[in-house]
């Protein structure tokens, strides 16, 4: 008999073995008492190692082993070895959960660990902001209580595993989340949801953008296709009639030359990311040639004056530039009414290059400011048709100036007049017989 169980049998059969030796010397009663003797003495000294194990297993993890011999020397080891084992694997287990926490908190997504109870187990940062929730706080709580809105408690019911939601958030009107049961573990889920605001956003301006464009072919087009089936159902051709209608072709043929054309430019600059092509631009030279055209642009009807109160030039690519100075000019003569004023400023003030276009026109009220750069916004949509705009030069402005590390400023006041500014900083203004700032 050998291992373990040798070693446990072997000390009661010696002792059975030594009495049976001393039974016909000694007597049956010392036989019998030396090994009652020897069995107490091994049973006590199995309970204090008994006693010394219930001990150590209590004890905080790192606790010396206890001293043993025998069979006890070899079971200490044993545990000792597992517990060692157990505690590596505790801690790699605790180092990888560690690494998935730290991982899931940082990420933008929102993700939730929910049970089988849909009780929240835990939840990264971001799923505490786009839910208002939290970690700590809300630890065993019902999902469904603390974000209650009837479409989000269906699809939890449903578990829907396959297909995410798109949901408005109750608690944010301008947060649009998306979010996805995922099943992991025993019966448990993640939530995940995303910020697709600017997504949604994206997608709206894109119909926006294929309905304006849409709806403002569709007026020029009905003009000239009306005519063309006037002409051809006619059977005598009124020249002077003709001639008028002409005209009228003419004019709705160049408001869709000029829309093809302002939308190809803003496309441009859009997919362009390319450094521009830089030159030395004479900005001077550049607004007093645009104060030519808005005088023949204005015919008379309002007074345009120039103010230059700098020689500085810009660098950048003056095609762009002349195209964004050109479209605040060209606004300025459009929305000012008979007999207003337009001032064409070009300076240097706060350590920024300034072109400004000051008007005494009908002025925007302050709520839709913001907006003046989105394609095709216009405050006033029957004016802007009846001047001949298409509602995207300023967005055109906007990507130019941005281009050019730029910006635009709206000042205005209704019924006085607005201001545009197309602002430049300083390390773009060159200044005769000096350096380029940088």
């Amino acid at each position: 008999m050998s291992g373990l169980w040798g070693r446990l049998l072997w000390p009661p059969l010696a002792a059975a073995l030594m009495a049976l030796i001393i039974w016909p010397v000694f007597g049956p009663v010392s036989a019998l008492l030396f090994f009652g003797g020897f069995v107490l003495l091994l049973w006590l000294r199995h309970a204090m190692h008994l006693n010394a194990l219930i001990c150590w297993l209590r004890a905080a993890p790192g606790t010396e082993v206890p001293e043993a011999s025998g069979v006890w020397d070899d079971v200490f080891s044993v545990l000792y070895r597992s517990g060692r084992l157990r505690s590596t694997h505790q801690d790699e287990l605790s180092a990888v959960l560690e690494r998935f926490q730290r991982a899931a908190e940082a990420m933008p997504d929102g993700i939730i660990m929910i049970n089988e109870a849909g009780q929240i187990e835990w939840c990264n940062p971001a799923a505490e902001k786009q839910f208002d929730i939290s970690n700590q706080r809300d630890h065993g709580q019902r999902l469904s209580y603390l974000v209650r809105q009837a479409q989000f408690t269906e699809y939890l019911v449903a578990n829907n595993d396959g297909e995410p939601l798109v949901m408005k958030s109750a608690r944010n009107t301008d947060l649009t989340l998306s979010i996805q049961l995922v099943p992991f573990g025993d019966r448990q889920k993640l939530l995940l949801s995303r910020d697709v605001t600017q997504l949604e956003r994206v997608e709206t301006m894109r119909r926006d953008f294929i309905a304006n464009v849409s709806h403002e072919l569709r007026t020029p087009l009905t003009v000239v296709g009306g005519f063309l089936e006037g002409f051809a159902d006619a059977e005598q051709v009124n020249m002077e009639q003709s001639r008028r209608h002409f005209q009228l072709m003419l004019d709705q043929t160049r408001r869709m030359q000029g829309l093809v054309d302002d939308l190809l430019t803003l496309s441009r600059l859009e997919s362009n990311q390319e450094r521009i092509s830089e030159e030395t631009v004479d900005v001077k030279s550049l607004i007093e040639t645009l104060h030519k055209e808005a005088i023949s642009l204005s015919a008379g009807r309002h007074r345009l004056n120039l103010e230059v109160h700098t020689d500085a030039r810009l660098a950048g690519n003056e095609r762009e530039l002349r195209s964004a100075f050109g479209n605040l000019v060209s606004n300025a003569v459009r929305y000012t009414p008979e007999g207003g004023e337009i001032v064409l400023r070009w300076s240097l003030k706060d350590q920024e290059a300034r072109f400004c276009v000051q008007d005494s026109g009908i002025g925007i009220e302050s709520q839709y400011i913001s907006r003046l750069t989105e394609r095709f916004y216009r405050v006033d949509r029957g004016r802007s048709r009846e001047t001949g705009g298409t509602g995207l030069g300023l967005s055109i402005v906007k990507h130019i100036l941005t281009r050019h590390q730029g910006h635009l400023e709206v000042e205005s006041t209704p019924g006085k007049g607005s201001t545009f500014c197309a602002c430049f900083p300083i390390g773009r203004v060159i200044v005769p017989d000096q350096p380029r700032n940088r």
